[in-house]
């Protein structure tokens, strides 16, 4: 490991490293439970199958020991989208491949990435972008010549339970004249899309991938880089996504039928995917009011995405005796005095919950982790490293037993 948990302020869980335990010692703020194995189990199965280089998507969980996980795991190369992002990744891994895949970028940052960072790789969706780059990689006027240029296509995110089409992508009418003059400028010629996060249907990238073929027919440039970019898919209540080989095959298909050249390299940005099972949180119920639950995490917590686009997140109550109480659709109310700090769900649990009891919210590395405040006065206690299964996982069966010690409804 490139950082020691103990050195990064983690403690492990006693009595077999389960949810359960850490709820024994009746904690009074919140609890990162994380999980190693599983972040470490997603980054190999991305490394052994995709067919093609991943690139870890910083963005979606940027904490270091999560980063070091990954790296010894086999992730090599990370999507970065800011300086913040560049300086971390080289502080914490030194002898990682980094690219800095946001379209548009200052051009200070550019220039810091390049020339103290060593980063070459950087994606563009205007030809005001591809100038910035070159002036910025550039020694006393003369251009860099060992630059990797991605131009980023607009594509749908019709299959996407959260689109990404608004914001960036070179529009039809644009790519011809974007890729010959980022051709001109780029030792390694790439085009990069996204489809959209939390992708339900390999479809998303089959779609995609016939807008590539269109893109490089049109300017007769020969291209060196494919980037499928992310939106690889987690487990979640209602959202339960076909196997991860499946978008693998489509992806390896298309890619193989593109007109590009035999040494042209397949890329791949996943962040959901790899972070996703890494990290839940415990919380404890404060109050109850009818169907709605008062608990001690919330929107401005790791729920962000609970409160504001109505993501369902899996949840077990968690107690020595399990409850045999018929479950019943909850919604949560975190901890600050703001009534926005609400979580809809529905959140099915016994019908008995009652306040003191103990609430696991799983599948929450991605973003969760990440989107974090300290509004409030309110924030979250220890971060406590289990050995327990999470609440779901694509990279293999989450058996029962596994997670004995919890009630699972």
């Amino acid at each position: 490991m490139h950082n020691h948990p103990r050195a990064l302020g983690l403690a492990k869980a006693p009595d077999g490293g389960s949810a359960a335990a850490i709820a024994l010692g009746r904690p009074v703020q919140p609890v990162t439970l994380l999980r190693p194995h599983a972040a470490a189990r997603a980054a190999r199965f991305f490394v052994e199958k995709f067919p093609g280089k991943s690139l870890y998507a910083v963005k979606a969980n940027p904490s270091p020991e999560l980063l070091s996980i990954l790296w010894d795991s086999g992730v090599t190369h990370y999507d970065v989208a800011s300086l913040g992002e560049v300086r971390l990744v080289a502080k914490t891994l030194p002898q990682a491949e980094m690219c800095f895949m946001h379209p548009v970028k200052a051009e200070e940052a550019i220039g810091e990435a390049y020339f103290t960072h060593g980063v070459k790789t950087f994606s563009l969706d205007t030809l005001e972008e591809l100038d910035k780059i070159v002036r910025a990689t550039a020694i006393d006027g003369v251009p860099a010549t060992d630059l990797n240029l991605l131009v980023r296509l607009r594509v749908s995110s019709e299959h996407a339970k959260l689109s990404l089409a608004a914001k960036f992508g070179a529009e039809p009418h644009e790519v011809k004249s974007l890729l010959m003059a980022a051709r001109q400028a780029s030792d390694a010629l790439g085009i990069c899309f996204h489809v959209g996060s939390q992708a339900m249907s390999p479809a998303a990238y089959s779609e995609a991938m016939s807008r590539v073929r269109d893109a490089i027919v049109e300017a007769s440039v020969t291209v060196d880089i494919v980037d499928v970019g992310g939106g690889f898919p987690s487990s979640y209540p209602g959202m339960e996504p076909p196997p991860l080989e499946a978008y693998f095959d489509v992806i390896h298909n298309a890619f193989e039928a593109l007109p590009i050249s035999y040494s042209a390299e397949l890329w791949c940005e996943p962040g959901r995917a790899l972070c996703a099972e890494y990290a839940s949180v415990l919380v404890r119920v404060e109050k109850r009011r009818g169907d709605e639950l008062y608990i001690n995490d919330g929107a401005y917590g790791a729920l962000f995405d609970a409160a504001h686009i109505g993501w369902r997140y899996p949840v077990e109550l968690i107690r020595a005796v399990p409850s045999d109480t018929r479950p019943m659709a909850f919604s949560f109310y975190g901890p600050t005095c703001d009534d926005l700090d609400q979580m809809t769900g529905p959140f099915v649990l016994p019908g008995d919950v009652q306040p003191g009891d103990y609430i696991e919210i799983g599948m929450l590395g991605a973003y969760g982790c990440a989107m974090r405040t300290g509004f409030n006065g309110f924030g979250v206690g220890e971060r406590v490293i289990v050995s327990d299964e999470p609440m779901a996982s694509l990279y293999g069966a989450v058996e029962e037993p596994a997670r004995s010690n919890v009630v699972k409804l």
